[in-house]
């Protein structure tokens, strides 16, 4: 149960940025920006109190978060996605699961 929250969390925190950059030419998306940041720090939150230690939830969340918003920005936005950019993303994969495999069960 744990992990699926910190899934929506991931979700709801790339939702909030995108739309932060959405924001930039029309306000009413501030509201989708505060509503995602909010919904995802609450599931990060009930993550924790299910017992996911915060080392590993927090890195997972960050991680996960910069890739998803670099790809979905690619597409979306048309930002720049370089080779350099790509391998840092499969960089953060390998650390995310060197983090996973890392922690104790």
């Amino acid at each position: 149960m744990a992990y699926l929250l910190l899934i929506g969390a991931i979700l709801f925190e790339v939702s909030g940025t995108i739309s932060l950059r959405l924001a930039i030419d029309n306000r009413r998306w501030y509201t989708a920006v505060a509503i995602g940041y909010l919904v995802s720090f609450s599931m990060l939150g009930l993550a924790l109190a299910q017992g996911m230690p915060i080392g590993i939830a927090y890195g997972i969340w960050a991680a996960a978060g910069v890739a998803l918003t670099a790809i979905l920005s690619r597409f979306l936005f048309k930002d720049p996605l370089t080779w350099l950019m790509s391998l840092g993303i499969i960089l953060i994969i390998g650390g995310v699961l060197l983090i996973e495999i890392g922690a104790p069960h």
